[in-house]
């Protein structure tokens, strides 16, 4: 039973992993204060879910999860090139709510509030993927891909520029770079991963629905990113392990059940607290958020 348990939870972990090392590039390397990350997550997870239930094999879905969050992350880019600072953080978000309304309303494909059930587990070249150790294995490695990407895109020239238009954006225009196509070249890369975070978490689920992609999982997503430390690859990847360990650590507690989950999220708040007051850039942060 505790292996199931733990399983599960590296499983989402690794999952996790994907979309907050994703939401890094954008807002820790190139200083786009992107709210609307969970768009990509949900834009991801229904195109997945949607391709494998009309017969479409589960690679193609995959890559094809990725590729059109890639499409609108260059399209909210565009949609917000004059915007900066909280304005763009808040177009973002209305991107956001309109990506959940898209999905709740759109009954006829997406099925509304209802959802998508009985997702398939993926099959790749005829091998099913069914077991949940082998879905750890698979959610491992394309995280493991993702991170070593990660990690050799932002130690590379054009990862210098990214964190340039983070730093300097007016003197990198001056120097005559076109600081758009960076712009929409970084968003394009967080949503597409942020799109096969999406797929991996439909089928790994099996079922999802439009509240699965709210205004809360941004929340849980810039905790990780905060914790773990702006503009580093090491800290998104920590932060995640650290913030979706401290809840279930707290399982094991014992307390009176009137108690406990108003105690949990104290000790949680707690946690978190103390880490900003004495890392106040997160575990591995190389810049402020600002």
């Amino acid at each position: 039973m505790i292996e199931a348990y733990l399983i599960h939870l590296a499983i989402l972990i690794a999952i996790y992993i994907v979309l907050a090392v994703s939401l890094d590039l954008a807002l820790g390397y190139t200083g786009l204060l992107n709210l609307g990350h969970v768009a990509f997550f949900g834009i991801g997870a229904y195109t997945s879910a949607l391709l494998t239930k009309s017969g479409v094999p589960f690679p193609i879905a995959f890559i094809a999860a990725g590729l059109l969050a890639s499409v609108f992350g260059a399209l909210l880019v565009w949609a917000t090139r004059k915007l900066k600072g909280d304005y763009l953080a808040l177009a973002t978000m209305g991107f956001s709510f309109v990506v959940y309304s898209v999905l709740l309303n759109w009954t006829s494909l997406t099925r509304g509030p209802l959802g998508i059930p009985g997702i398939t587990k993926p099959s790749i070249f005829g091998m099913a993927i069914s077991a949940n150790w082998q879905y750890l294995i698979f959610a491992g490695i394309v995280a493991v891909i993702v991170v070593l990407f990660s990690r050799r895109l932002v130690s590379s020239p054009f990862g210098r520029l990214m964190q340039a238009v983070r730093d300097d954006e007016l003197g990198l225009k001056v120097l005559g770079k076109d600081t758009f196509k960076i712009k929409a070249k970084a968003m394009m890369i967080s949503a597409a991963m942020a799109g096969i975070a999406g797929s991996l978490f439909a089928h790994y689920i099996t079922y999802i629905d439009p509240s699965s992609f709210y205004l809360n999982d941004i929340i849980l997503l810039l905790t990780i990113i905060i914790v773990g430390g702006i503009a580093s690859v090491k800290g998104a990847v920590m932060g995640t392990i650290v913030i979706l360990l401290i809840p279930e650590a707290l399982r094991f507690v014992a307390l009176p059940g009137s108690i406990l989950g108003p105690v949990r999220q104290m000790i949680y708040s707690l946690v978190l607290i103390l880490i900003l007051l004495y890392r106040p850039r997160g575990l591995f942060g190389k810049v402020d958020l600002s």
